[in-house]
């Protein structure tokens, strides 16, 4: 027993996956820090040298290079629990491992942007690789023994993993060595040749001749299925000229084996007409095996044995038994003993794996976790504009009421109210309106700097798009490829939602410069030295009898109360911005469980403990406030009445001094914020325009390999004629021979205070989706870093479920998106006989 048939490995191709895998999980996994990200980088680099490592070990026969696979595989079946394998955007490229697939219908190479297809590639490596390692053993020892059927059982089991696998992760046409023929055909050799190895290591043990004939019986019958697999007609042509003939023979030659081991059994029983008839059969099926194999000394050590064993048998029937010969097929066979099966994949199948990507959390769970966060924010954020909405109405009743300017005693020397000159010195310090012009100029340059990184975003959609068609035309059914329309809608849609946010942006813009030159000539005087304002403020000081009265005094209280709700706001709004969720334990354990994170039941639980003591202080901040102003309403009616008339010049000045100072802090809290937005935008649409990148990449590599195959079999198709004999040199030129090929022929083949900045955007639309039929899935965005966001315009989901997504608060400010809503949304060890 020899010629251990071994299966050739799929040929790779380089690629660097270095930029697209940080590109993924640098989106991903924004809220990492810097240090994380540069080890993460690392990690990104060890992963390349690792496959590239692995892809070309596959060609080395020994042991030690199965182990790098191992360590490929393992940290593929890892990465894969950690990143959204969809949205890997690297054009796979594997070759045919029988190479001459094109020749006879199926395509030479096939360049899928999958990890699954990565997967079932190093797959289908490690089982070849495994055969070829087996086929090696020296079989004269336990050791070598043990390692062959060990390692043909998990081949055998790899390719009858690849049956159901191969499909799910390639929804095309294949390349010949996954078609579900092809893996039959190699599952049920690698599992007979398993059974082989077992046989061999019985005779070497010199174990019951019944056990070995039993043990032949089932190894015969697994060759005998093997062949009929290969033979057949859609695979036949792929295996080298010597498989089939082997298999061939190996089916006669353990056949044989079997009525020999079983003649044994009939001699012992001292049934010599059974042991002749047997060993007739067994000599004849010898001769047969060696016929089959191409080889005459095949097996020749067992046919020798039968030969001079029926010699001796017939000789003693004829001087001593006189028994008949009995018909062979009349005969019971020795039963069979099946020890070969298929060994499932370990997990891990590297006895060493170290998994380069252990600081990233499971994908689903860091779905969960950033959505809880996404839920928190709402919450958060919604409590803080009704605390802003608060002090901007009553900031606005103070101001018509010229408070608390009205009753304050004027310093000496001075003729403006003292909260007065603190504001203009407050917006000094602040820069004044040269800073507020500053940030107003910024505004155009970002806001041109996005729209050119979208329009580049849609110039590659489009381009791509229009070489699709045109190659679609010109090439009609042969151009096979998934139509890129169906591929980018998806990235279509997101594209046009990024032209109505910058829409929306371009009206908030408008909407801070109508604010900013309504109240521009207010922050200007502001904005003056106090001799400056002193002379432009048309007021008086008040008089102390104003001051001193009773409705003044109660006034003068009702001030200090809102100072202190104010400052309770501030402490209740930094504690909200503050507060954390983490349901880390939570989700791991519901993981574990059930395999799924029910994050909705459990964070709003978890949401509802942190944050429900915080809203109950924002609502009876709220009622003080309530209660406030009434108080304050009353008081100003009586101190109206015992001041008797006052300076309407200077009240309405002041009010609008006052009223200018809130504007001026409005806007420079919505300019800050709007530059935020349109530079966090720009690292949103960077992503997206990094994933287009990607994405037009992968289909560029994919039609250039189908462009190929297309030339190869034009070329194929279309061979020229063969010249014809000049006239002048017909009588000259003697007949060349016919080749007895040259007749064959190959086949042919086959108004409020907030603007609609969102501070902090947590995630981007979805780039691209898919079909099941399609390679390229549905996109989850990348989280953003969470934070309060007063100028939401459009919750951006961390995990996709229907872009978008209304939040549980808007910005109301002129121009918001939030007053759009209404309108449009978008090892199992093998078995260990004989003493293993």
């Amino acid at each position: 027993m020899s010629d251990l048939l071994s299966v050739p490995v799929k040929k790779p191709t380089d690629v660097d996956v270095t930029r697209p895998l940080n590109n993924l999980i640098k989106s991903s996994y924004s809220n990492l820090g810097s240090e994380k990200i540069v080890e993460i980088s690392e990690s990104v680099n060890k992963f390349n040298q690792q496959r590239n490592s692995a892809v070309w070990k596959a060609f080395e026969k020994f042991e030690s290079s199965l182990e790098i696979l191992y360590g490929y595989y393992d940290q593929l079946s890892a990465l894969e629990t950690k990143i959204v394998v969809q949205d890997f955007q690297v054009p796979f490229k594997w070759k045919d491992a029988f190479d001459k697939g094109s020749i006879f219908g199926g395509r030479m190479s096939l360049t899928l942007t999958s990890l699954s297809y990565e997967k079932v590639c190093i797959l289908f490596n490690i089982a070849a690789l495994q055969s070829a390692v087996a086929s090696s053993q020296g079989l004269d020892n336990d050791e070598g023994l043990k390692l062959a059927a060990k390692l043909f059982q998990q081949s055998a089991g790899i390719f009858n993993h690849l049956k159901s696998a191969a499909p799910a992760a390639i929804p095309q046409e294949p390349t010949m060595d996954f078609m579900l023929e092809t893996l039959n055909a190699l599952a049920s050799l690698m599992l007979a040749q398993a059974q082989e190895i077992f046989v061999f290591k019985a005779i070497k043990d010199s174990m019951k001749d019944l056990i070995v004939a039993k043990l032949c019986c089932q190894c015969e019958e697994m060759y005998s299925e093997a062949l009929r697999l290969l033979q057949k007609d859609s695979v036949r042509t792929l295996w080298d000229k010597d498989w089939i003939s082997t298999v061939a023979g190996k089916q006669a030659g353990f056949h044989a084996l079997t009525m020999f081991y079983h003649s044994l059994v009939s001699k012992s029983n001292k049934a010599i007409g059974e042991e002749i008839s047997r060993l007739q059969k067994s000599v004849e099926l010898f001769k047969i095996a060696q016929s089959r194999s191409g080889k005459p000394n095949f097996l020749e050590e067992y046919a020798s044995k039968a030969q001079r064993n029926l010699i001796e048998a017939k000789k003693d029937n004829d001087f001593i038994y006189n028994e008949m010969i009995p018909d062979i097929n009349s005969l019971p066979g020795p039963g069979k003993a099946q020890l070969a099966k298929y060994l499932p994949i370990a997990s891990p199948m590297s006895q060493n794996f170290r998994d380069l990507f252990a600081d990233l959390v499971p994908v689903a769970l860091h779905q969960a976790m950033a959505a809880c966060d996404n839920r928190k924010s709402e919450i958060v954020n919604g409590e803080i504009m009704k605390l802003r909405e608060a002090t901007q109405a009553i900031n606005n009743l103070l101001s018509s009421y010229n408070l608390p300017a009205a009753i304050e005693v004027t310093e000496s020397g001075s003729t403006l109210p003292p909260s007065l000159l603190e504001k203009a010195n407050t917006v000094r310090e602040k820069g004044g309106i040269e800073g507020l012009l500053k940030m107003v100029g910024e505004l155009p340059e970002l806001l041109n700097r996005n729209r050119e990184i979208l329009d580049e975003a849609e110039r590659m959609l489009n381009d791509e798009c229009s070489s699709d068609e045109q190659l679609r035309e010109k090439f009609k059914e042969q151009w096979t490829r998934t139509p890129s329309n169906k591929l980018t809608q998806t990235f279509r849609d997101n594209c046009e939602t990024y032209r109505k946010i910058i829409n929306n942006a371009i009206t908030a813009d408008k909407t801070v410069r109508e604010k900013f030159e309504k109240s521009r000539r207010g922050i200007e005087l502001l904005s003056m030295s106090q001799e400056q304002l002193a002379n432009e403020v048309p007021c008086g000081p008040t008089t102390n009898k104003d001051c001193n009265s009773s409705a003044a005094q109660k006034l003068r209280k009702l001030m200090e109360a809102v100072e202190t709700i104010k400052a309770e706001r501030d402490v209740i709004e930094s504690e909200l911005r503050s507060a954390t969720v983490n349901l880390k334990e939570q989700f791991l354990s519901a993981l574990a469980a059930d395999g799924a994170i029910n994050e909705p039941a459990i964070s709003l639980a978890e949401i509802g403990k942190t944050i429900a003591p915080l809203q109950n202080q924002v609502q009876d901040n709220l009622s003080r406030q309530e209660t406030l102003i009434q108080d304050i309403k009353q008081a100003q009616q009586e101190f109206a009445a015992e001041s008797g008339s006052t300076n309407q010049s200077s009240d309405t000045m002041l009010t609008q001094l006052a009223t200018a100072y809130d504007v001026f802090s409005e806007l420079q809290h919505n300019l800050q914020d709007g530059v935020k937005f349109y530079n966090d935008l720009t690292q949103l649409l960077i992503t997206f325009q990094n994933k287009i990148s990607d994405y037009c990449f992968a289909r560029k590599t994919e039609k250039d390999e189908l462009l190929k195959d297309l030339t190869q079999q034009a070329s194929r198709q279309a061979q020229p004629p063969t010249p014809s004999i000049p006239a002048h040199l017909v009588s000259t030129t003697p007949a060349a021979p016919e080749s007895p090929s040259s007749s064959a022929s190959a086949p042919a083949p086959t108004s409020a205070m907030h603007t609609p900045y969102p501070m902090q955007p947590q995630g981007m639309p979805v780039p691209y989706g898919a079909t099941a039929n399609v390679p390229y899935p549905a996109y989850v965005p990348p989280p953003m870093p969470q934070g309060f966001n007063p100028y939401a315009t459009l919750p951006y989901p961390n995990a996709y479920q229907g872009f978008p997504q209304a939040p549980a608060y808007y910005g109301t400010y002129p121009g918001a998106y939030a007053n759009q809503q209404g309108q449009q949304q978008p090892t199992q060890n093998p078995n260990k006989p004989f003493g293993w």
